[in-house]
């Protein structure tokens, strides 16, 4: 019975590297000469610094597009409010990795509703779709990619 499962994981290879490069691109910057500006990242939390709250609002943009150069999709990334203290301002950027509960349970209604003779189980952080033809799976795979969800979405472990 062909089946695939249907998981949202970000490469942490190609995070850290996309990391590096943005703290390359920050520290050529003539506008970051003489600031201590630096992106931090510690397993799935992304920490801008910075001396005042406009620079974290110039390496935002700086560190997103060498997200999306390096392929990683920025709609995995929640940020939270910059904090400014002491001649320090810092930004905490989490990037969410797994397919949550809630996000689960509304994937196996779009599929229950789209009427195609289909199985959608949940399993931890993925979810596993099984169907007896290929042509079910591949539907199934547009109807999900048409849903609006906040997660970039892989489409992996295609069996036939």
């Amino acid at each position: 019975m062909p089946s695939f499962d249907i998981e949202s994981k970000v490469d942490q290879h190609e995070l850290t590297n996309a990391i590096d490069q943005a703290n390359r691109v920050i520290g050529n910057r003539f506008d970051f000469k003489g600031t201590d500006s630096e992106i931090l990242h510690n397993e799935n939390k992304i920490t801008l610094k910075s001396q005042q709250s406009f620079q974290i609002d110039q390496m935002l943009p700086i560190l997103k597009e060498s997200l999306a150069k390096r392929g990683i999709d920025i709609k995995c990334l929640s940020e939270d409010a910059t904090i400014e203290s002491n001649n320090q301002a810092s930004k905490e950027i989490i990037v969410n990795e797994g397919i949550s509960q809630d996000i689960g349970r509304m994937i196996n209604q779009a599929v229950k509703s789209s009427k195609i003779k289909v199985q959608s189980s949940i399993q931890g952080d993925a979810v596993r779709i099984s169907g007896k033809k290929r042509d079910d799976l591949q539907s199934i795979m547009a109807e999900i990619k048409s849903l609006d969800i906040e997660l970039p979405l892989q489409f992996k472990n295609f069996r036939d």
